[in-house]
C-alpha cells in the first residue's frame, strides 16, 4: 500500500458546486454528570446532486449532527460550542435566529425518521404542508391549500385533492413518509437531511421511497444527507460515507472504496456484518462489544476495547483524523493493516 497519510480536519467533496460546508462541529450536553461531549470536530461537505450517507451506530452522534445543522437541539442541555455550518458561503451558526430559523425552514430541510410523531394528529396533512407557503411565502389560505395538493400530487399520493383534508392516522406509513418528503421539498431547498428515513418501512415501500428520493433528488439537484445505519440503502443511494463512532468521524470517503476497501476497523466490521447468503444457516457476523455511553468513554482511541488490531498504543492516545493522498480519511494508528 502506497498511499500516505497526514492530518486531515477536513474534507471536501467532489467538483460540484459545494451547497453545504460543515467543519470542526462540536456538540456538548450540560447534564448532572457534567458537560459530555456529544460530538467532536465533525467535518464534511456537500455539492448539489451529490449524496452522503452518514453511517455509523445508535450513539455515534449522527442525529446530533442534523440537529446541530437545523437549529433544532433542545438548548439546554444541548451547546454548539464550536464549529461553523456555512450554507452557500454564510455560516447559519452566526445568524440572528430569526435569521437562521428562515434560513432552515427554506434553503434546508429535514424529513423525520418517524412520521407519526412528526406530523400533528389533530391538523389535515394539506394544512400542514400549506402552513409553509405561508409563514415562508406569504400565501393566502387558499393558495397554500392548492400548493399542498400539488405537492402531495408530485409525491404520488393517490387522489391527493380528495386526501387533502386527511389526518396523518388515515394514512399508511409509506404515504405518512411521502408527505413529510412533501414537506421538505416544499419550498424548493438546496438541501435535504433525511434522518433515517426508512427505517419503521417494510422493504417494498423503503425501496419505493427511496426512489422518490432520488428521483426528486435528480429533478431539482438537491443536496442529500442521508442518515442511516442500514448499509444497502447507503450503497444504493450515497456517493460518499461518513462513518461516525461515538461523536467522531473515523472514516470519510467514497462509498464504493467503503464497501471495497475499508480503512478503519469500525467500517470493516460494520461491511462485514452486511447479511449474505453465505451466512445462510449460521449465526450472522457482529461487532463484538458495545458502543461507549458518553459517561464512559475509554481513554485512547474509542474504538479499541472493541477492535481485533487494538495495541497498547491505542488504549493511551487517540489517534489523529488522518488525510490520504487519495483523498479517503481514517482516524486509525495502522490502518494501513486494515486496508491491506
Amino acid at each position: 500500500m502506497n498511499t500516505k497519510a497526514r492530518s486531515a480536519p477536513h474534507q471536501a467533496g467532489d467538483d460540484r458546486r459545494t451547497v453545504l460546508d460543515v467543519r470542526g462541529l462540536s456538540v456538548d450536553f450540560h447534564t448532572p454528570a457534567g458537560r459530555l461531549h456529544a460530538v467532536q470536530d465533525v467535518s464534511f461537505s456537500v455539492g448539489a446532486g451529490e449524496t452522503l450517507a452518514v453511517l455509523g451506530e445508535s450513539g455515534s452522534g449522527k442525529s446530533v449532527t442534523a440537529q446541530a445543522i437545523m437549529g433544532i437541539l433542545d438548548t439546554p442541555p444541548a451547546e454548539i460550542v464550536g464549529g461553523t455550518v456555512e450554507l452557500g458561503g454564510q455560516d447559519l451558526l452566526t445568524l440572528p435566529e430569526r435569521q437562521r430559523r428562515a434560513a432552515t425552514g427554506s434553503r434546508v430541510s429535514l424529513i423525520f425518521q418517524d412520521a407519526l410523531t412528526a406530523l400533528n394528529p389533530v391538523q389535515p396533512v394539506a394544512k400542514q404542508i400549506g402552513e409553509l407557503y405561508r409563514l415562508h411565502r406569504g400565501a393566502s389560505r387558499k393558495q397554500a391549500w392548492r400548493q399542498a395538493v400539488e405537492m402531495m400530487d408530485r409525491v404520488r399520493i393517490p387522489a391527493a385533492a380528495s386526501r387533502a383534508g386527511d389526518y396523518p392516522h388515515q394514512f399508511s406509513g409509506g404515504m405518512r413518509q411521502r408527505i413529510l418528503i412533501a414537506m421538505a421539498l416544499a419550498l424548493d431547498p438546496e438541501v435535504v437531511i433525511a434522518d433515517e428515513p426508512t427505517t419503521a418501512l417494510d422493504v417494498t415501500v423503503q425501496a419505493q421511497i427511496l426512489d422518490l428520493l432520488a428521483e426528486q433528488q435528480a429533478e431539482r439537484g438537491l443536496a442529500l444527507v442521508l442518515i442511516t445505519h442500514d448499509l444497502g440503502v447507503a450503497s444504493r443511494m450515497a456517493d460518499r460515507a461518513l462513518v461516525m463512532y461515538s461523536g467522531r468521524v473515523v472514516e470519510h470517503g467514497p462509498i464504493r472504496r467503503l464497501f471495497t476497501a475499508p480503512i478503519h476497523p469500525y467500517s470493516q466490521g460494520l461491511v462485514a456484518s452486511i447479511p449474505r447468503r453465505s451466512h445462510r444457516g449460521g449465526p450472522l457476523p457482529a461487532i463484538s462489544g458495545l458502543p461507549p455511553s458518553l459517561t464512559d468513554r475509554p481513554a485512547g482511541c474509542r474504538f479499541h476495547p472493541r477492535c481485533s488490531i487494538a495495541r497498547e498504543h491505542c488504549e493511551s492516545v487517540e489517534p489523529e483524523l488522518l488525510q490520504l493522498d487519495d483523498g479517503r480519511q481514517t482516524r486509525c494508528h495502522f490502518w494501513t493493516e486494515v486496508a491491506s
